[in-house]
């Protein structure tokens, strides 16, 4: 299998992130489906250059809580 650039397949599968003018996005963690052309499925996990383990660690663990619905953001609103 050959590698290739994430960037345009993310893109067909439609994945898209809410970014505020001025963020920058440092890092990322990508967690792929594949279907196979015998029909078996696997998962992939790529990230980018820079991503350390304890940083990638983090942010599975994050994702994990989010989609859990065990993250709660802070409030800025004071008692």
């Amino acid at each position: 299998m050959a590698d290739q650039e994430l960037g345009q397949i993310i893109d067909a599968l439609g994945a898209r992130a809410d970014l505020d003018e001025g963020d920058l996005p440092t890092d990322a963690f990508v967690i792929l489906k594949i279907v196979k052309a015998d029909g078996t499925v696997s998962l992939v996990h790529r990230r980018s250059e820079s991503l350390d383990w304890t940083t990638a660690l983090g942010m599975i663990t994050a994702a994990h809580n989010i989609e859990n619905g065990g993250y709660v953001a802070e409030t800025t609103d004071d008692p």
